[in-house]
């Protein structure tokens, strides 16, 4: 009995220290050789510190900065540990709302944000990506539609003209991948990060 249960042991530890240790190990160890930057979380960093992450979207509520995607995430209520509160961009806790169309929560918090930014710019139809979420709750992008839809708002805060802002948004969209995949898309903090250096010049 013990001479058949002796090889499934050594398997199974082998096997454990391979694929539990030595392999996670090897590939951390490539992706950090071959892309050192995507390895280390795609972190930007300015004047020596980290302000975000390229793959993760962060809440920006000024006049003065463009604003990403709604984000459903929460975090585990303080005075609670029952419940949670909305905490946006919650990157522990990556979902969405799982509210339906017809659920009436969800739709007076859409129509309550469209009626926002119809004031902000009523000459101009309000993008589908500034009311919805995405399903991870973390989308760094929106639209080149949503951004250039903010211009007006940021310019007027910032006192800039409308051209130069709407050439910043044309200068950050990214296009489809290999020309095919996805859609054209801006990154909110890159672009919000080049507003300012744009204020400074």
């Amino acid at each position: 009995m013990l001479r058949e249960i002796r090889p499934a042991i050594v398997v199974l530890l082998a096997l454990t220290l391979i694929t539990g240790l030595a392999y996670p190990l090897a590939m951390t160890g490539i992706a950090g050789v071959i892309f050192p930057k995507q390895a280390q979380g795609s972190l930007i960093e300015r004047d020596g510190k980290v302000v975000g992450s390229v793959l993760i979207g962060q809440e920006f509520s000024s006049d003065r900065y463009f604003h990403g995607r709604p984000s459903a995430t929460t975090a585990p209520d303080p005075n609670d540990s029952t419940k949670t509160v909305p905490a946006p961009y919650n990157a522990a806790n990556s979902g969405g709302s799982n509210l339906g169309p017809s659920n009436k929560a969800l739709i007076d918090r859409v129509q309550g944000d469209i009626d926002t930014l119809k004031k902000e710019n009523p000459n101009a139809p309000v993008p589908a990506d500034l009311v919805t979420t995405s399903a991870s709750g973390l989308d760094p992008h929106v639209s080149p539609e949503a951004a250039l839809f903010q211009v007006p708002r940021i310019a007027k805060a910032r006192n800039l003209p409308e051209n130069r802002v709407r050439q910043l948004v044309v200068d950050s969209t990214e296009g489809r991948l290999f020309g095919l995949l996805g859609e054209p898309r801006v990154n909110v903090l890159q672009l919000n990060l080049a507003l300012d250096q744009l204020k400074a010049g």
